[in-house]
């Protein structure tokens, strides 16, 4: 007898997207152009009331999408860092408490205001700290999180498929948890200016 394999699918795992949401084009492109890569635990748009407070949002966010995930990809715009819910899930997403410590990935978008790189094409992660919240930079300057560009930003550098980056996230979740410093308290009880 014959028998045919099919070839094993690479395992999808579950995906929190935190964003701004003047960066929602962004949100629903990455899910359009990576959907088919991971399941899905985002906040759709209306699933939170706005005029819900704050305490609620924060606790139905990690209860019912975070807390159920295995990496949270950090959309960064030109305003992401003024606003507190960003900060909050990454700080739920770096708690073992919330369903065990989180992959945590930053994706700068096009509308980023700074560039990570000095006058001789270096890396400089100070150059774009300012733009960042204080939990995110720390945890990019600890090498827990990985830093990506989106699509076409920097032509020269190499693209890194989206299954990698995520697979890269769960090895640093396995393997260098102990590198998650989320003593930082929630600064960000508003959103800034």
């Amino acid at each position: 007898m014959d028998y045919a394999f099919k070839p094993q699918q690479p395992e999808k795992h579950k995906i929190f997207v935190s964003f701004h949401n003047e960066d929602q084009e962004y949100r629903q492109a990455f899910d359009q152009f990576y959907g088919d890569h991971f399941i899905s635990m985002s906040v759709d748009f209306g699933d939170i009331e706005p005029e819900s407070d704050d305490e609620y949002i924060k606790r139905l966010i990690q209860e019912e999408h975070i807390v159920n995930s295995s990496v949270v990809f950090a959309l960064y715009g030109a305003n992401t860092y003024k606003r507190k819910h960003v900060d909050w899930e990454i700080s739920a997403a770096l708690n073992e408490k919330v369903g065990g410590h989180k992959g945590l990935v930053v994706l700068l978008l096009p509308t980023f205001p700074a560039r990570p790189y000095n006058s001789l094409g270096q890396f400089d992660l100070s150059l774009i700290s300012q733009h960042l919240h204080p939990r995110t930079a720390a945890h990019l300057q600890n090498g827990y999180a990985d830093l990506y560009y989106w699509p076409g930003m920097y032509p020269t550098l190499p693209s890194v498929p989206i299954p990698n980056i995520i697979q890269q996230a769960i090895t640093k979740r396995e393997k260098f948890s102990h590198l998650i410093d989320n003593t930082r308290h929630l600064q960000y009880r508003q959103n800034l200016p």
